[in-house]
């Protein structure tokens, strides 16, 4: 018996595993020193990247939290004058009108884009190709062609600037956003799921509503919301259509004011004070724009561990 396996012939796979094993052994020192060059080169970057970020935020707050108060956040602004010219009011309106445009051109965007994304995740069709890559190009499009769309159809007939035509622009804006980050969510739900659902009798419909939607809503909240902060935080679209108001304004037909546009104001006036205050008012929608993006991470996070 000992000689009969001694004459057999050596196993293949045990001499291409000492081959593999010997090879490695002899490039370990190689591998292991690109290894550690890739790595500083990555991190390199990374910090490169951090720097300009980092500047702007530092001059944001050095220059614009002296201009941050309580009276700044809720009062109306007034115009200077060459009497005093350091008379310049608050922002509360255009707070107002940020949080009303985004508010709405959500409410309209957001049902669409959501039941779009669900249309292209299930479909394979032409016809679902083919909106997928409107949506592509339409992620792409500058921000400013939104604008010039919603003047030509809305400032236009209208015959007058208001929110509504802003609320057009940011929702045209927020579709293919929302759209896009809702049919990787629901693509990613395992198919599993969708089967053992049909499995037990129920209905297509059913399932979707009761096991798909719940299953990627953690995914379609966070584009959600993180399509509402760039919405917010858009100037190109806004400057064409909403005209500029001084006054507190709810309703979206009158002309009303935001953010993004008193920062283009005030940085382009001819009273040092204004310019001055700009940097309190991008301040301020900068801590808006963050506290959604990671209001949208907090919220992702929490639903996940919750369906865990």
């Amino acid at each position: 018996m000992t000689d009969t396996l001694t004459d057999l012939p050596p196993d293949p796979i045990l001499e291409r595993r000492a081959e593999i094993q010997m090879r490695a052994a002899q490039t370990l020192g190689r591998r292991t020193w690109l290894s550690r060059v890739f790595l500083v080169a990555l991190v390199a970057a990374f910090v490169l990247a951090l720097v300009p970020l980092g500047s702007l935020i530092f001059a944001l707050i050095q220059r614009g939290v002296s201009s941050i108060s309580w009276p700044f956040l809720h009062t109306l602004p007034t115009q200077p004058s060459l009497v005093d010219q350091s008379a310049i009011g608050g922002i509360g309106n255009a707070i107002e009108g940020t949080v009303i445009i985004d508010f709405l051109a959500g409410l309209i965007a957001i049902p669409i884009a959501v039941l779009l994304g669900l249309y292209l995740s299930e479909a394979s069709s032409r016809a679902a190709n083919f909106l997928r890559a409107i949506i592509e190009i339409m992620t792409g499009l500058p921000s400013i062609l939104l604008g010039v769309f919603a003047y030509e159809y809305v400032v236009v007939p209208m015959k007058t600037f208001s929110g509504m035509a802003g609320i057009v622009a940011l929702s045209v804006l927020m579709v293919p956003l929302i759209a896009k980050a809702s049919e990787l969510s629901f693509r990613g739900v395992p198919a599993t799921l969708r089967e053992a659902g049909l499995a037990l009798g129920a209905r297509s419909s059913r399932v979707t509503r009761g096991v798909i939607i719940p299953a990627a809503l953690p995914g379609m909240i966070t584009g959600i919301l993180l399509s509402l902060a760039r919405a917010m935080g858009e100037t190109a679209p806004l400057l064409l259509v909403i005209g500029a108001s001084g006054n507190w304004t709810w309703s979206p037909l009158k002309q009303m004011s935001s953010l993004p546009l008193l920062t283009y104001n005030y940085s382009g006036s001819q009273y040092p004070t204004q310019r001055a205050a700009a940097w309190g008012v991008a301040l301020t929608l900068v801590v808006m724009v963050m506290i959604l993006s990671l209001g949208s991470r907090f919220v992702a996070a929490r639903l996940r561990r919750e369906r865990r």
